[in-house]
C-alpha cells in the first residue's frame, strides 16, 4: 500500500481508534499535543507521510502500538523491525528508561540562566518551579499557563520554559549508547514525568536517541506521574509483556520502589557515575543463552 491510499488508510485507522477510545477530535488534540488542523488533515488522509513523532504520540494516547496504527505488516514494516526480541537471564523483555537524570543530564542549569535573566535568586526560581511542576507534568496545568505564572512570579514579560530546558539538558552519552543497543535487542520505552511536547522536541533535536520506542509514557498525556500507581499500570498495559518481564531504569529511589511493588525489575541510575551505571545496565541486560 502506498501513496494516497496509505494516507487514507492511516486516517481511517486513526479515526476508528479515536472513536473506539471515546475521544473527540478536540480531546485527542489536547492529549497528543497536536493542533486540530493537523489531526483533521491526517484523518482525511490529506497529509503525506505525517511525522513519525506525531503518529507515535497519537498511538500512545490511544493505547495502541505504532505497528497497529500504521497497519503493519502491510504498511511496510521491515524485516529488521520484525526481528525477534531477546530475553535476559532474569526474564526481562521490556526496558523502560527514565529521561531526566538518566538519558539526559538534569536541567538545574536552567535555574541559573533564568536567575541571570530575571534578577531573582536561583533558589527562589527553583522553589517556584517545583511548586507547579507536578501539575504541568500531570497535565492539570498547560505549559502556556505555567510559562505565564512563572513570568509573573519572576517579574518578566514572558518565559519560555521549553527554551530554558532544552539549553540546559545534554545527552548522557554512555546511556544513550545503551538505549540504542537495547532497542536492537529488547522492547524499549520511555517513562517520564515531563511537560507536554518535550519528548517529541528532544527526539527531533536528537537530544534523545532517535530509535523505535515500543511505548512512550508521557506523564502529561496519561495524567499521572511517578511514583503514582496509575502511571505504572498504564506503562505495564502498553508494554504488552508480563509484569515480571519489565525493567525500569530510573534515578529516583521512590520511583523505583513503586515499580518494584508492581513486580517490575528495577535499577538505579547514578548520573554522577554514568559510565559505571551504564555498564551495570548492560550487564543486567545480558541475554539468555
Amino acid at each position: 500500500m502506498g501513496g494516497e491510499k496509505a494516507e487514507k488508510a492511516l486516517g481511517k485507522r486513526l479515526q476508528q481508534a479515536r472513536q473506539k477510545a471515546g475521544l473527540t477530535q478536540q480531546e485527542m488534540c489536547q492529549k497528543a499535543g497536536i493542533s486540530y488542523s493537523t489531526l483533521a488533515k491526517i484523518e482525511r488522509g490529506a497529509i503525506k507521510a505525517p511525522s513519525i513523532f506525531t503518529v507515535q504520540s497519537m498511538a500512545n494516547v490511544l493505547g495502541i502500538s505504532m505497528e497497529q496504527m500504521m497497519g503493519a505488516p502491510s504498511a511496510g514494516v521491515t524485516a529488521v523491525e520484525q526481528k525477534p526480541k531477546k530475553r535476559t537471564k532474569t526474564g526481562i523483555r521490556f526496558v523502560y528508561f527514565d529521561i531526566n537524570g538518566c538519558v539526559v543530564r538534569f536541567f538545574h542549569r536552567a535555574f541559573n540562566r533564568m536567575a541571570h535573566d530575571s534578577g531573582s535568586s536561583a533558589d527562589f526560581i527553583e522553589t517556584t518551579f517545583w511548586h507547579y511542576n507536578d501539575a504541568v507534568c500531570r497535565g492539570e496545568m498547560s505549559l502556556d499557563e505555567f510559562n505565564k505564572t512563572l513570568a509573573e512570579q519572576l517579574g518578566l514579560a514572558e518565559v519560555d520554559w521549553l527554551d530554558y530546558y532544552l539549553e540546559a539538558v545534554d545527552p548522557i552519552s554512555e546511556m544513550q549508547d545503551v538505549v540504542k543497543w537495547a532497542a536492537d535487542n529488547y522492547y524499549i520505552g520511555l517513562l517520564s514525568n515531563i511537560m507536554p511536547g518535550f519528548i517529541d522536541k528532544m527526539i527531533e533535536l536528537k537530544i534523545l536517541p532517535n530509535v523505535h520506542y515500543d511505548s512512550i509514557i508521557d506523564s502529561s498525556q496519561v495524567n499521572a506521574i511517578k511514583p503514582e500507581q496509575k502511571i505504572y499500570e498504564i506503562a505495564q498495559s502498553r508494554s504488552g509483556v508480563e509484569t515480571s518481564e519489565i525493567l525500569l531504569i530510573d534515578d529516583s529511589r521512590a520511583n523505583l520502589m513503586a515499580a518494584e511493588k508492581m513486580g517490575w525489575h528495577v535499577m538505579w541510575f547514578d548520573d554522577f557515575r554514568p559510565e559505571e551505571s551504564a555498564e551495570r545496565v548492560r550487564s543486567a541486560l545480558e541475554p539468555e543463552a
